[in-house]
């Protein structure tokens, strides 16, 4: 009996305790370089989904939500305003009027009662769901162009920052894109009075800035008190769209430059150029298209560069297009639904590999380190590597040969593997003494999109390969 009554007792105790949360609260880890999830690193993978509040119903969301879920995203970026007149799918209007002082809340929540379910409704609904999924949603609250046509102001900003802030500042899944593909130093005002509202109701959620292509929100906000990561837009042009000096492809070299700003904040390639959409966008002639081995090369060189994660995003996709139904933007050809994976997507499956290798090894004491590639090159030909105290990592686009500076992490001797950007599978090279250079040639012939990863471990504690 007395057996039996311990037993109970311990069973009793195991169900009260709570369950542990599916999105735990967001911070910057004690180094300021990356994120942690309550007490545990937290690498940000994103998906970018700006239309889902105005152009799928709840079955498609859930839709979307549980494949990025399977496919290893933990973060959706998502346009809460687009226009002043931005209406759910049911045909609710975001506002009253247009004015984003005067959010439009109807009674009742009833998904099947038009008049009841509001716009607002939708997206609790869309962040509850998320968060039972352990998603976090990165939030865009107004687009940059509404700033720039005057409908956001610096009268109306507060009040629209206090309504969203009180409705989702409890919640722990929610982070804040301030701006939203906007140039940082225009408009300054209303984007520093809408981050500056929001943060003082809801001090816990992270926020940064989304800016325009080929910028950087550190080059405006870095100092910002809202601001605790650093946002860049590295896309979509290609190397033949930008002048010589300019960054173009190179996203790594915002990151870097982040790196090494002060105060320390952590930061992301918040818009890469999106697998299967034209380089460069706008342009008159006919471009060719960004590829999966493109959006590989963006993820790596911005993670081996010391990002904290990284945002992935897919043209159809992050406009939910349907032929026939939806304004086509960047010659989207397909329904987005057939551009959730592979084959028309395979970059969508892709980006959960780079994730499981820097999850698999101690993540907060990973520093940029290029000085271990000794014979670099530049553009395709350039290797980005990194390193914790008992692995390095040196990732090459287009599986050329390259030297290893030896010697800079933990062990007598080395185990050396190449592993997949495009199925995630290790193949062991040798072990090796942990000294001087060595040369290492990765599989197949070099090309673009053939693309590896060296992954160097202390012999001694070498993870399982």
């Amino acid at each position: 009996m007395k057996t039996s009554a311990i037993l109970l007792a311990t069973l009793a105790v195991v169900v009260a305790l709570p369950a542990a949360a599916a999105t735990p609260e967001l911070a910057v880890a004690p180094n300021g370089r990356f994120l942690v999830a309550g007490d545990k690193p937290f690498f940000w993978l994103g998906d970018t989904g700006w239309l889902l509040l105005s152009r799928v119903d709840r079955a498609e969301t859930e839709t979307y939500l549980q494949t990025r879920k399977r496919q290893g995203f933990n973060v959706i970026q998502i346009m809460v305003l687009h226009t002043a007149k931005t209406t759910g799918r049911n045909g609710a209007p975001a506002l009253v009027d247009g004015d984003p002082a005067r959010p439009r809340t109807t009674p009742g929540d009833d998904p099947a009662k038009p008049d009841a379910y509001d716009y607002w409704d939708h997206l609790d609904w869309v962040a509850t769901r998320a968060e039972q999924l352990g998603l976090y949603l990165a939030l865009v609250p107004a687009w940059g162009d509404i700033a720039t046509g005057k409908v956001l102001t610096t009268a109306n900003a507060p009040a629209y920052g206090r309504f969203l802030a009180e409705r989702y500042g409890r919640r722990p899944n929610i982070i804040w894109l301030n701006g939203g593909d906007t140039r940082s130093e225009v408009n300054t005002a209303v984007w520093d009075a809408l981050g500056t509202t929001i943060k003082s109701i809801a001090p816990k959620q992270l926020m940064t800035f989304h800016p325009i292509g080929r910028t950087d929100s550190s080059w405006q906000w870095h100092d910002a008190p809202w601001l605790d990561f650093n946002m860049l837009q590295s896309g979509h042009r290609s190397y033949a769209q930008e002048g010589p000096n300019a960054k173009a492809e190179d996203n790594w070299r915002y990151i870097a430059e982040d790196w090494a700003r002060l105060p320390v904040k952590p930061t992301i390639d918040g818009e890469p150029s999106y697998e299967n959409i034209p380089h460069g966008l706008h342009e008159k002639a006919p471009q060719p298209f960004w590829r999966a081995a493109d959006a590989r090369r963006y993820a790596w060189w911005a993670v081996m560069a010391g990002a904290f994660g990284h945002n992935y995003g897919e043209n159809n996709v992050m406009q939910f297009f349907l032929p026939g139904a939806d304004t086509r933007n960047f010659e989207a050809d397909i329904p987005w639904q057939q551009a959730l994976a592979a084959p028309r997507a395979p970059g969508a499956d892709q980006m959960q590999h780079v994730k499981a290798l820097i999850e698999s090894r101690p993540m907060l004491d990973r520093v940029p380190d290029q000085s271990l590639v000794t014979d670099n090159g530049t553009r395709y030909d350039r290797v980005l590597a990194s390193r914790g105290k008992a692995y390095a990592y040196a990732y090459s686009y287009t599986g050329r040969p390259f030297t290893m500076r030896m010697g800079a992490i933990a062990g007598k001797d080395v185990r050396a593997a190449w592993f997949s950007p495009r199925d995630g599978t290790t193949t062991a090279i040798g072990t090796f003494p942990n000294s001087g250079v060595r040369r290492f040639d990765p599989p197949g012939e070099t090309a673009p999109g053939n693309d590896w990863v060296l992954v160097l471990d202390d012999a001694a504690r070498a993870p399982v390969q």
